[in-house]
């Protein structure tokens, strides 16, 4: 270390530390008008305490000491500075290493020159006596030393200074970047500081709280009401709030590996096992084996002290999650009771969830305790708020604990959606879980992909509150095994929501509505001979079929039920589903399930619930996305020329008939009629003869209608002309005989 003194550095540092034996006039040694003089009074009868240095003005002795200092040379301050050193790092900080300190710091304020110092006084700052602080910082405080002396500072010292090391090393930066790049790592000290104070100030405030409740009667304020009588002392309060802060508390500030990842999983598994070990044998605990969910506080408390704050804080929050899930079992007999029992237990299972993130080797620990409360649960729905975080840490740590999970995704993609879809707030958790984890979801549950048939539920009951939500969602759900069905369910959508309310009104009200009036679709819901037909729209999920025969049949029971402001509500998402449905099923599926798509959207064009505009928006939808999948495959052309016909459907007309005539004919003039530019690719040949096709079939449908052949000599390869041609002729030989031709190109529907 270099100590280096200028005039300007001590011109405005006049330190007076009285307290600690120190009086420090710097400046007035840089002015002819005053002289130093120091003398260190000691006697038996005065302590440490009472040792100063006193300035006194015009003093001819202090010119001497003044020159002597200034006189030292190099090797016998290097003596000097070792012997410091030793006294510095020995166990006993006494009278003598103030006295050096002391004369160092005279030595130091009397030369305006480097002097050079052992590295090891620049810790001195940090030494755990304030009265040390002092002097040593005021001893460095005379230096002004470059600006890379700062890096001294390793991060574990800067976890340790205090308020007069850190102000002494904030003094010692040599500019503003300086300046900012101390503070940073101050800030970063501090704050590692601050989270192991809180964080053994949690395990404390978790671990202890008194038994009995305090006898004084409640102040009143927030919490007054007909529990006023009751009250809860200091330690009571701050165990309640620790366990509100804590998973906020982990996820924050123990998220963050600290670098020595192989060794740190290896340490704590070891220890982990131990504790484990030490639980399954305890006295007062019974047997894991059995998987009974049991407190290990006891047990566990002494290898627990071995742990670092940050450890030790994990270890003390998951025992104390256990043992609240064990306590969970007593049955509430207030609803405000029961409720803040629920909240418990999601706080521990999401805690638990976050410390078995951090620390894999709890999670064999935990997955008795998680495994025993869903049992529990399970058969009780009105706990789905509680099962839906066991499902996140089934999700997130069942594969490495080797469980099967099939019984938790029967319950989250089965009775969830089908018996709660009208509830908002589980809905709402439910969509978010499975927003938040969907990649892990498409990995690692099949039975997501196929569960859209119960999911969609929540849309068509209620589609303003969690259109948002599928909108993210759809995406994930289009595979080439479920494109087809989906489409089906999607246009359906209407015809759901209306099911679903007459489903409530089946169980909740009345046959007949107050007016009298009977509603003709709860009837035909409740009659045997329709019951198949509402059943498929609510089953639970795919592969049972793409649709059902008599949608006809369907659209006409649920007539009445066109106006229903959920029907109306659920029939507005349904277009902009469908967008995303088709941007999404072009990226996932080949050629012939976009010739299937095709036949579908043609099928279903003309078999939609009836309505006002629902039908004309989803026919705006498929012309689009018709147009669109025939650009990116020409050869699904040939659709229009096989299914535009009066036979497939009423409102083709010869007047339609001849429009798409003219605009394929003009299509394939352009193709044939010039060369394409030099470098790009010839037209494929199977294009060319899949619209020859489409126009003979139209023109076999209208007599008016006559094809014109065109030049291919564009076209080099000899075996894709002869292809054309043959076909060109094949078409041409039908064309001559009406009667052949349509029904060979226009063939019955079967």
């Amino acid at each position: 270390m270099e100590f280096r003194i200028s005039s300007s550095s001590c011109s405005s540092r006049t330190l007076h530390c009285r307290r600690y034996g120190v009086s420090l006039a710097g400046e007035m040694v840089r002015h002819n008008s005053y002289r130093l003089h120091c003398t260190f009074s000691h006697s038996a009868s005065t302590s440490l305490r009472n040792a100063h240095l006193s300035v006194i003005m015009y003093s001819h002795g202090s010119e001497s000491l003044i020159k002597q200092a200034r006189e030292i040379q190099d090797s016998e301050l290097q003596k000097f500075y070792s012997r410091l050193v030793k006294l510095l790092q020995g166990k006993e900080l006494g009278h003598e290493t103030v006295d050096s300190l002391q004369r160092l710091h005279l030595i130091l304020s009397a030369n305006k020159y480097i002097r050079t110092a052992s590295e090891e006084a620049s810790v001195a700052p940090l030494l755990p006596s304030e009265q040390f602080q002092v002097l040593s910082s005021a001893v460095l405080r005379e230096t002004l030393p470059p600006a890379a002396h700062s890096g001294n500072y390793s991060q574990e010292n800067i976890v340790q200074l205090n308020s007069h090391a850190a102000a002494l090393l904030l003094s010692q930066a040599g500019s503003r970047a300086d300046v900012s790049s101390l503070c940073s790592q101050l800030l970063r000290g501090l704050e590692s500081h601050h989270v192991t104070l809180l964080s053994k100030k949690l395990v404390d405030w978790l671990r202890y709280a008194s038994i009995l409740q305090g006898g004084g009667a409640s102040s009143g304020g927030f919490f007054t009401g007909p529990r006023s009588r009751q009250s809860f002392t200091e330690d009571q309060w701050m165990n309640v709030f620790s366990f509100s802060a804590l998973r906020h508390w982990l996820l924050t500030y123990h998220s963050v590996s600290n670098g020595n990842g192989t060794a740190d999983t290896a340490h704590r598994l070891q220890l982990s096992l131990s504790l484990s070990h030490s639980h399954s044998f305890s006295n007062d605990d019974r047997s894991e084996v059995d998987g009974s969910v049991v407190s290990m506080v006891s047990a566990t408390s002494s290898s627990s002290r071995l742990l670092p704050p940050k450890e030790r804080l994990r270890e003390k929050s998951f025992q104390y999650c256990q043992r609240l899930i064990e306590q969970s079992d007593r049955k509430a007999h207030k609803k405000s009771d029961a409720d803040l029992q629920k909240a418990c237990l999601v706080e521990a299972v999401c805690i638990l969830d976050c410390v078995c993130e951090e620390d894999a080797s709890l999670v064999f620990r935990a997955f008795p305790c998680i495994k025993a409360l869903f049992g529990r649960l399970s058969s009780d729905l009105s706990f789905a708020r509680v099962l839906l975080p066991i499902a996140q840490f089934y999700l997130n740590h069942g594969e490495i604990a080797a469980v099967d999970c099939g019984l938790v995704w029967a319950l989250v993609f089965g009775r969830f959606p089908a018996e709660l879809f009208n509830d908002p707030f589980l809905a709402h958790e439910l969509l978010r879980f499975l927003r938040l984890n969907l990649e892990s979801l498409q990995l690692r549950v099949p039975q997501y992909t196929h569960s859209f048939p119960n999911l969609l539920k929540f849309l068509a009951w209620d589609s303003p509150a969690v259109v948002d939500d599928f909108v993210d969602l759809l995406p994930s759900l289009v595979t080439a095994g479920t494109a087809v069905e989906l489409l089906h369910t999607l246009l359906d959508l209407p015809c759901l929501s209306a099911t679903l309310v007459l489903q409530v009104r089946s169980t909740c009200l009345p046959i007949s509505e107050q007016s009298g009036r009977g509603l003709l679709s709860l009837d035909a819901f409740r009659s045997p001979s329709f019951r198949g037909l509402f059943l498929f729209l609510l089953r639970g999920e795919a592969g049972s079929g793409d649709t059902i025969d008599r949608l006809s049949t369907l659209h006409e029971l649920l007539v009445e039920t066109a106006d229903w402001p959920r029907v109306v509500q659920c029939a507005q998402t349904v277009p902009v589903l469908l967008h995303i449905f088709f941007n999404t099923v072009i990226t996932v599926a080949d050629e012939k399930l976009l010739a299937h798509l095709i036949l579908v959207m043609l099928e279903r064009s003309s078999l939609l619930l009836n309505i006002p505009k629902y039908n004309k928006e989803i026919h705006r939808v498929f012309s689009s996305h018709l147009l669109r999948l025939c650009k990116l495959h020409p050869s699904l052309v040939w659709v229009l020329g096989e299914y535009l016909s009066v036979s497939c459907d009423s409102r083709c007309s010869v007047t339609l008939i001849t429009a798409c005539f003219e605009a394929l004919e003009a299509v394939l003039f352009e193709i044939t009629s010039s060369a394409p530019p030099p470098g790009a690719d010839c037209p494929a040949p199977r294009v060319v003869t899949t619209l020859m096709s489409a126009l003979a079939k139209l023109a076999s449908r209208s007599h008016d209608l006559i094809p014109r052949g065109g030049s291919v000599a564009w076209c080099s390869d000899e075996e894709d002309l002869v292809a054309i041609v043959t076909r060109g002729e094949e078409l041409w030989s039908l064309l001559k005989a009406p009667g052949v031709a349509q029904s060979v190109l226009t063939p019955p529907a079967h």
